[in-house]
């Protein structure tokens, strides 16, 4: 039987919670994510200041602290400093689940080995959000999060993920998804590409077709947000 609130037990002292947030539309936080930041001794954040903002409209108030890709090795540290005082640290990212294409595998890592329980509190997931409503295969993906910025880097990291059955998930930027459209049809031509764009907000959009459709679409628009490109073979469904 699923627990009810009068009979969830407090926070475990000296664990780290993953916590996943909104990745766009603020109702998307689980009452147990905020019970947790509520009750948390600290919260580590990958920017203070964004993770403030989601506090604040939550009224939450809680100490914080910084880590992001540069500085993950000292925080990880401090962060198991922390739990050695038996502290209850929640990790959070700017949006969605911590160490998905964003800083916290290293602090995860870092507070196992030293020992601590970890428990993760699920909730939204850019890839989960995508996949789910893109009509691509679902049964079996392979994710690849960020490509690598150089050309040559990108090239060669697509070509090695050719070998992959299913369908083939990766996060870009609105810098360079028209980049990645011409190097899709280069490498990948015949495959169905779906791209979801501004995931949970107002301008939410899935746009549907081969790389040669999608990239002359992007010609002739301006394509903004942060994207999920899922590449299958199997033609998806019908273009939105």
């Amino acid at each position: 039987m699923p627990e009810t609130p009068l009979s969830l037990p407090p926070l475990t002292p000296s664990t780290l919670y993953l916590v996943a947030t909104p990745i766009g539309n603020l109702e998307d936080i689980t009452l147990r994510a905020l019970r947790t930041l509520k009750e948390c001794d600290v919260v580590a954040a990958e920017d203070t200041r964004h993770t403030g903002q989601l506090l604040k409209h939550y009224g939450i108030t809680k100490p914080l602290i910084s880590y992001f890709r540069f500085n993950e090795a000292k925080r990880s540290a401090e962060i198991v400093g922390r739990l050695q005082r038996g502290e209850k640290v929640a990790l959070v990212t700017d949006a969605g689940s911590p160490g998905i294409s964003d800083p916290g595998e290293r602090v995860v890592r870092t507070a196992i080995q030293a020992g601590f329980r970890v428990e993760s509190i699920p909730g939204p997931c850019a890839l989960v959000a995508a996949l789910t409503a893109s009509g691509s295969p679902t049964d079996e993906f392979h994710f690849a999060g960020f490509l690598p910025h150089k050309s040559a880097a990108r090239r060669k990291a697509l070509e090695k993920l050719k070998a992959f059955s299913g369908t083939l998930v990766l996060y870009e930027s609105p810098f360079r998804i028209e980049k990645l459209l011409v190097e899709l049809s280069d490498i990948f031509p015949q495959s169905r590409v779906v791209l979801a764009r501004e995931l949970t907000k107002r301008f939410e959009e899935f746009l549907r077709g081969s790389p040669t459709e999608l990239l002359a679409l992007q010609q002739n628009r301006v394509l903004k947000g942060e994207f999920v490109v899922m590449i299958s073979e199997e033609k998806p469904a019908k273009t939105i």
